[in-house]
């Protein structure tokens, strides 16, 4: 499968989320329990769109000058499809992670410190899936189809349940988590173990983040098929799936406090992926321009957006959180 991305733009990507990721850990706060308010949310998350669009510029210069202003247009638009379906996506992972902090009651200020790790783990388990499933294209490309019947029927099934309200004490890992081991009852810090004289102990926040964890796998098998839709290229795919992620601890303290707001959102997303599978579905008889699927999600996210914040009305905080 072609790639535009060379062995250098791999590692220098590579490094510059390392950088980031450090500079996040030990220099601005990450290790050090805090509440982060909306305004350094607001901040953080600028700056990840911000870099976002910056790294399409740069990435639309370079084609430019050594492919040709042809394939600089498309790859800097399958880049931004990409990046705004994940993004629109991980919108959904922020309410689950509501639910999972409300449920626990885990105070603001060790919230930061979960989603960090929380977001660190993503991004290994992201970047194997998206190796895999680059190779499956790879080998069988008929998996394309199956991608898509996937994304058709998930995107259904969320509108059809988009206002189910489970119950996270039958969750069948928290059950299991809480049968196979020994936990304590309150947090202590943001330890996720305690030694009781020579016995450990997980805390709460064990679960947290196991749940945060397991939830980010389940909707990552919705989002990396979905912009398979969009492109095969591998170094398009990473980027744009891990640019989304880096900002998603952000976006959580942002958007933490509208998910009611914003309660047709879901079906906004749930439409994203219906399209998306359709599109992968009727490739072989339809081809859509990349930057109508950019016109398309854009619209549908927009839309849904706008309709929640003018018809908001109070509820639940509540998210399914079935697919755990």
């Amino acid at each position: 499968m072609h790639s535009i991305g060379e062995w250098w733009m791999w590692a220098g990507f590579v490094g510059f989320v390392l950088i980031m990721l450090a500079l996040d850990l030990y220099a601005f706060g990450g290790k050090k329990a805090h509440k982060m308010p909306v305004r350094e949310a607001l901040a953080w998350s600028i700056l990840w769109f911000t870099l976002a669009m910056l790294f399409s510029v740069l990435l639309w210069w370079y084609l430019d000058g050594q492919a040709g202003r042809e394939v600089a247009n498309v790859k800097m638009i399958e880049f931004l499809t990409g990046y705004l379906i994940e993004k629109s996506l991980s919108v959904d992972n922020v309410f689950v992670f509501v639910m999972i902090f409300g449920y626990f009651a885990v105070s603001p200020e060790y919230q930061r410190r979960v989603l960090l790790y929380g977001v660190l783990g993503a991004i290994v388990m992201r970047a194997i899936m998206i190796l895999a499933g680059v190779w499956l294209v790879q080998q069988f490309t008929w998996v394309l189809y199956l991608f898509g019947a996937f994304l058709v029927v998930t995107g259904v099934k969320m509108l059809i349940f988009a206002e189910h309200e489970p119950e996270l004490e039958k969750n069948p890992l928290l059950r299991w988590l809480r049968g196979h081991l020994r936990v304590t009852e309150g947090f202590h810090d943001e330890k996720f173990f305690v030694h009781r004289g020579k016995v450990r102990y997980a805390t709460p926040l064990l679960l947290v983040l196991v749940l945060i964890e397991v939830s980010d796998v389940v909707f990552a098998v919705d989002s990396i098929p979905a912009i398979f839709a969009i492109t095969t290229d591998p170094f398009i795919v990473f980027t744009s799936n891990i640019f989304a992620i880096m900002g998603l601890r952000a976006l959580y303290f942002l958007l933490a406090d509208m998910n009611e707001r914003l309660h047709l959102l879901k079906y906004g997303l749930a439409l994203i992926l219906v399209f998306v599978g359709a599109k992968m579905l009727l490739a072989y008889w339809l081809h859509l321009p990349v930057w109508i699927s950019l016109s398309v999600v854009g619209a549908i996210l927009v839309t849904a957006a706008a309709v929640s914040l003018l018809t908001s009305r109070p509820g639940h905080n509540e998210k399914n959180l079935d697919r755990i």
